[in-house]
């Protein structure tokens, strides 16, 4: 479990995030959405370390993490798996020494235990025989479950996902989704997803938070999502389906 008290963020005169709280469970995909600029990923920076908020703290499992010396953030750190929106794959980098790169950072073992590691967690995402190429000879849905192999690659407790579907056809989108909700579960991990895909959010969604002008708005469960009467809130959610909407509209009328 995660949980963020009170946290405030700014840059110069720039006020990000205020006094925010939040739990994020265990065992749950919980997921941070909002419009583009209200925060969300300045949020999960302040999550990880990235960022220092000026207030607030943010607890692992009790433990408060920017009241910790370097050896334990860095600790807290090996517990935390990241899949980044871009991939964020080393293009230099095999498929599979990408896999192994954060054990190598922060694993005790053999080269070849390495190896098995990565090997298995690239099985685990459905990636087979492609340990010898690059990230440039694999598709891009394919890059995003290389990511998610080396974000498992540590057992972490953690897991902390940045628009994974951005890119993606819908086929694959739903495929990582339902990767991202087995691993969860599987690994029971503290899993967070910011996103924008209200079709991910409907799916996988189990705690949802809604971040509106760098505050927390709203906070509740899938269904609870459907049947609210926030104002921001739904204008969020069905600003895209109206889009839609209107695009079919005129696309009839031509």
């Amino acid at each position: 479990m995660i949980e963020v008290q009170g946290l405030s963020k700014r840059f110069g005169d720039n006020q990000v995030l205020t006094d925010i709280s939040a739990v994020f469970e265990q065992g749950k995909v919980n997921q941070i959405i909002g419009m583009s600029g209200s925060g969300k990923s300045v949020l999960t920076k302040c999550m990880v370390g990235l960022h220092r908020p000026e207030e607030g703290r943010v607890l692992y499992n009790g433990r408060s993490f920017h009241d910790m010396n370097d050896e334990e953030k860095r600790g807290i750190r090996q517990e935390i798996g990241m899949l980044f929106q871009s991939s964020a794959l080393f293009d230099s980098l095999t498929v599979l020494a990408n896999v192994m790169f954060p054990l190598k950072m922060f694993a005790r073992g053999s080269e070849e235990e390495m190896r098995e590691r990565a090997r298995f967690c690239l099985d685990r995402v459905n990636i087979v025989d492609k340990d010898d190429l690059f990230p440039s000879q694999i598709s891009g849905g394919m890059q995003k479950r290389v990511g998610i192999a080396r974000a498992i690659a540590m057992e972490p407790k953690y897991l902390f996902c940045d628009e994974p579907n951005s890119g993606l056809d819908p086929q694959t989108a739903i495929l990582i989704d339902d990767l991202i909700k087995e691993l969860t579960e599987e690994y029971n991990t503290t899993t967070i997803v910011v996103t924008h895909d209200m079709n991910s959010v409907m799916e996988t969604g189990e705690n949802i938070i809604f971040i509106h002008q760098g505050r927390k708005w709203w906070q509740g469960s899938r269904q609870e999502l459907l049947n609210s009467d926030n104002t921001e809130l739904n204008e969020f959610i069905y600003a895209g389906e109206l889009m839609r909407e209107v695009k079919r509209a005129r696309d009839a009328g031509r």
